[in-house]
């Protein structure tokens, strides 16, 4: 069939396998020209796209790690494509093979207790243990089997109703968000599916099963940002799941005691577990935010012009080397790795202040990078690369 995307609000519905080739074969490129001392066998929880696909490539490309991918995507059909997170996790395996490497991908539901068995099983047949687990998993919702029970999560304030500016994404225009204040029932609901309860009880599960290897170390992802997007994001209920994976790095540490053989040198040495705090990207998880389209459009032309605008793989390359294996990262007072300092430079943030109360649909294209947001959205989905005919008929199956 002829692919073309279909965009229904925050989310793209299709995906392009040649355009999601495209879009990992732009990661491996950049990876394949770093150097991670890093680990050799990684477990990546969460690894459809953004910041865990990244971290699954860069370790494959810059530290030779064979690799465990864990994602959770749409199969192909002969009248509808998969999820691009499955075609990427195709891609990627072909190259890292292509590399003398292992890299066995388990399209599964992270959060069952029967997917965790099965990435344990497969992980004593392949790769026996993990020197690394990351954890990048974003879903909206989470059913808890012992339970029987669904949970969704949701993006709402905590305390007092908010109204701000947000972009309608599909016209390309400036509108007023509103959103009512959360109760206790989805608070609690929003930290049960975005939370550390389920990366505790996957690094408990492994550590149980002996597939985690002395020294072992484990990284989840977060986003604390600043005042523009405070009140939709740390105020509120993401910033409590968020809290939550704080409270769950020294759960993780108590359980896995390492045998002091990491060099004392090193800044995170006798350190298991870490919070990597990264920088705000277009990500199929952001795009459902309210207000972080248009804050994100407006940061990204603040960077561009500023020259310290990072990708995805860019990001995680530099949290690898400089902080998780390197002793040249921002470490900030709880502990957090920090590779978002560029976003929060002083000129940065007050010129995306500055932009923001001036922002109009008149001036949109001027004051932000809005096509820039828009492209990187679709790029998500494998659409938007300039070396892909969009107008060949592809078999959905194909992963390339």
């Amino acid at each position: 069939m002829v692919i073309k995307p279909k965009v229904k609000g925050f989310i793209c519905v299709n995906a392009h396998p040649g355009g999601c080739s495209a879009y990992v074969d732009q990661q491996v490129e950049y990876a394949a020209k770093q150097s991670i001392n890093g680990p050799k066998r990684a477990l990546v929880i969460g690894a459809s796209s953004g910041y865990g696909l990244a971290s699954r490539i860069a370790l494959a490309m810059a530290s030779g790690a064979d690799t465990v991918g864990v994602h959770f995507d749409r199969e192909p059909t002969e009248r509808k494509t998969a999820g691009a997170g499955w075609y990427n996790n195709q891609r990627f395996e072909k190259l890292a093979k292509e590399k003398g490497l292992i890299a066995e991908s388990l399209n599964v539901d992270a959060f069952q207790d029967d997917a965790k068995q099965t990435v344990i099983e497969t992980i004593k047949q392949t790769i026996k243990q993990v020197d690394l687990v990351v954890y990048s998993v974003a879903a909206p919702r989470r059913y808890v089997a012992h339970e029987d029970k669904w949970y969704s999560s949701v993006l709402k304030p905590i305390g007092a109703p908010f109204e701000g500016k947000t972009i309608d994404t599909d016209k390309g225009e400036i509108k007023t968000v509103e959103l009512q204040e959360a109760n206790q029932d989805e608070i609690d609901a929003t930290v049960k599916v975005m939370g550390g309860e389920d990366w505790l009880q996957w690094i408990e599960q492994l550590h149980n099963a002996g597939v985690l290897a002395d020294g072992c170390k484990t990284i989840a992802y977060t986003y604390i940002g600043d005042q523009l997007t405070w009140p939709i994001y740390g105020d509120a209920t993401i910033g409590q799941a968020k809290k939550d994976l704080d409270k769950t790095v020294a759960r993780i540490n108590t359980l896995l005691q390492h045998d002091g053989s990491r060099s004392s040198k090193s800044q995170t040495a006798g350190n298991s577990a870490y919070i990597g705090v990264l920088k705000a990207l277009v990500t199929q998880s952001s795009a459902a935010i309210p207000v972080m389209p248009l804050y994100i459009s407006l940061l990204y032309q603040v960077m561009k012009e500023q020259g310290t605008h990072e990708g995805c793989i860019e990001q995680i390359c530099r949290i690898l080397t400089t902080g998780l294996y390197g002793d040249n990262c921002q470490i900030d007072s709880a502990g957090r790795l920090r590779v978002d300092e560029y976003e929060l430079a002083e000129e940065v943030q007050s010129e995306v202040k500055r932009r923001w109360e001036r922002i109009s649909n008149e001036n949109l294209r001027q004051l932000s990078d809005f096509d820039g947001y828009k492209s990187d959205f679709l790029k998500l989905f494998g659409f938007g690369f300039q070396d892909i005919d969009y107008e060949v008929n592809i078999d959905t199956a194909l992963s390339e």
